[in-house]
């Protein structure tokens, strides 16, 4: 079988325009005006949250007995379930949020806001336990006898509490590290399932909702808008991009030890509006893979009907990848990401990729213009550790640009070196690529370096 080459010189037209010659919208980088646009929304939703404790109760409900117990179990439960709300729609992969906040972005607000959902029901079934068990003079642990098997909706709110604790628990770094990425896609699979569970709960039960029709209308539209968005985007788009793209596996090619490029084929890929540095989620469906999909970077836009992926085997399902057949059905999510060419603010870039990153910077550079000039560093300990590098080369060279190789240890070449080698690097948009902890060092010391924060772009890899 003859091997496919893709061209250092690119698509035959930018991905700024689809191949059938329809005008592209560019995806810029987060705005600030429309980043503030969605705090102000957020904020807004959670300040009606707070305030409906404070609107339905009065003052003198905190001189009953378990009066105070009640009012902050409620209001706990309320913003608990708002947060809920707002991871819902964080992991629905919303294009227009993608574009306000960025990938980095939605990552890391759902890192900052995930704990709390559990935190927060958590402390509202405590303190509601122990108001009711107050009021009724019972004890805690009959109380919640009680609280179970008489009042309604609460033994499936039971579940859905202790399922949320359980992922809560498994989240903690030091446990999450220690299994596999497809165990934990399967454990937090089960949070869609605690929040249905409980939603009955909440509009059934919730003093807040009891005899407002209005606000159950309007928290029930809420949770509808989010499942829709997450309906569509998660499973909709990806359904009817999958069919109508109806990718397969070509080949399946070695680049170096434990790393493989995945070559597809596909129809109609001139209209896969897909920008240089965006990924996709990848669902290869063959025997013990298709029930799970995993974000790889887009390593060669498409070029004569076929595209490419490259992927190192750092897991069992990755490299599963190097084995993986000829002809094998594969289907896509997305694309993601906002770490494009549209994101420039300078008409001169920096682009740094470590270890494995090369695949968003290849493709990156690949959607710059013609004599951009661009400056390239690739950084990793051992030549054979730099994948894809010659073909970096081709493409930058071809836009007029250089490509510098820092190999070796951080300790034999610390990551200073990178701005040593680009003396205009304050002039220039920085893109960098590659795992976390190396894209927060990159990040951290262009700032110490005084390159201003919007020039500053990155895509990190985790596992």
């Amino acid at each position: 079988m003859e091997s496919i080459a893709f061209s250092p010189q690119g698509p035959a037209v930018s991905s700024r325009e689809s191949r059938a010659g329809r005008r592209v919208t560019p995806r810029r980088g987060p705005s600030v005006v429309s980043f503030t646009a969605v705090l102000v929304v957020a904020g807004l939703g959670f300040g009606l949250v707070l305030g409906l404790p404070l609107v339905d109760g009065t003052m003198s409900e905190f001189h009953l007995s378990g009066g105070v117990a009640m009012f902050l179990g409620s209001t706990t439960g309320l913003i608990g379930t708002y947060l809920a709300l707002v991871m819902v729609v964080l992991a629905s992969r919303w294009p227009a949020l993608e574009r306000t906040l960025g990938q980095g972005g939605v990552i890391h607000w759902h890192r900052i806001l995930a704990p709390w959902p559990i935190v927060l029901l958590s402390a509202h079934a405590v303190l509601l336990t122990l108001a009711y068990a107050e009021a009724a003079r019972r004890g805690v642990w009959r109380e919640v006898g009680v609280i179970v098997n008489t009042f309604p909706s609460m033994v499936t709110a039971t579940v859905a509490l202790g399922l949320m604790v359980v992922i809560g628990v498994i989240s903690i770094r030091q446990i999450r590290t220690r299994i596999s990425r497809e165990s934990w896609w399967l454990v937090h699979l089960f949070m869609y399932a605690a929040l249905i569970l409980a939603f009955a709960h909440e509009v059934v039960l919730g003093p807040s909702f009891v005899g407002h029709p209005l606000v159950q209308w309007t928290w029930t539209g809420a949770w509808l808008l989010a499942a829709g968005l997450l309906v569509t985007f998660r499973i909709g788009m990806p359904v009817f991009r999958s069919m109508r793209h109806r990718l397969e596996v070509v080949e399946a090619r070695p680049e170096s030890p434990g790393v493989v490029s995945i070559i597809l084929k596909g129809r109609a890929l001139d209209r896969l509006v897909v920008s240089g540095g965006q990924f996709f989620e990848w669902r290869f469906l063959a025997p013990g893979m298709w029930w799970q999909a995993h974000p790889f970077s887009v390593s060669a836009l498409p070029q004569r009907g076929h595209i490419r992926l490259t992927v190192k085997g750092v897991g069992e399902f990755t490299r599963a990848l190097a084995k993986i057949k000829p002809g094998t059905k594969v289907g896509v999510e997305g694309p993601y990401g906002s770490f494009t060419a549209f994101a420039r603010r300078r008409p001169q870039a920096l682009l740094i990729a470590g270890g494995i990153g090369v695949t968003a910077i290849r493709t990156l550079v690949e959607d710059l213009p013609l004599k951009s000039r661009p400056v390239v560093v690739l950084r990793a300990t051992r030549e054979e550790d730099l994948v894809l590098a010659n073909e970096i080369e081709e493409i930058t060279h071809h836009r007029k640009g250089v490509v510098h190789r820092l190999l070796g240890s951080r300790l034999e070449v610390p990551l200073e070196n990178i701005f040593r080698l680009v003396p205009d690097f304050k002039k220039r948009d920085i893109f960098v690529s590659g795992p976390e902890e190396f894209v927060a060092a990159v990040v951290a010391m262009a700032h110490r370096a005084g390159v201003a924060p919007d020039a500053v772009h990155q895509e990190a890899y985790s596992i």
